[in-house]
């Protein structure tokens, strides 16, 4: 679907909303579906900005699948880090947790912005998603990214847009 409107493409619009609503929703109707009574979650609130970037930015170098899983699950470790061992003083924690979760992926290449969020949900976030402790890098974070990832292939397959531009 090739509509163009000034220097918008609807059918990138289209599509990048397929995408996004499909991929948040998986996520979301199995968090608060299967996850529900249970002390596991599934939707952090980073899976939003990374639904920017894997369904509406397919280009970025920030969206590919290296830099969503990657960004996304050493930035939990991370996070998890300086909550355990600053979650007395956790404005330190959180100052730790996302500088540190930056260099992490820098070192790795592995930059994705909402892993700056994810780092800092770890600290912040609920006594449940304390409770998770490490647990937290691969769920809620390496499956919820795993289930995005896969939506963002099949959406973009169907709308003959190329992603990802690259794996690794």
């Amino acid at each position: 679907m090739k509509i163009k409107t000034g220097d918008v493409n609807l059918g990138d619009v289209f599509w990048s909303w397929i995408g996004a609503f499909i991929g948040v929703g998986l996520v979301s109707f199995l968090h608060f579906n299967l996850f529900s009574g249970t002390d596991l979650v599934l939707l952090i609130g980073s899976f939003g900005a990374s639904a920017v970037l894997i369904y509406g930015a397919i280009g970025s170098p920030l969206a590919q699948p290296r830099n969503l899983l990657g960004g996304h699950i050493f930035s939990a470790v991370v996070g998890v880090s300086c909550f355990r061992l600053f979650s007395s003083q956790l404005w330190l924690a959180s100052a730790l947790a996302v500088a540190t979760a930056i260099a992490v992926m820098q070192m790795t290449g592995t930059v994705h912005p909402p892993g700056g969020a994810t780092a800092l949900i770890a600290v912040i976030g609920s006594p449940e998603i304390h409770d998770l402790g490490y647990l937290y890098a691969f769920v809620p974070v390496g499956v919820g990214a795993l289930i995005m990832l896969a939506v963002a292939l099949a959406v973009n397959r169907l709308a003959g847009r190329k992603y990802p531009e690259y794996w690794y």
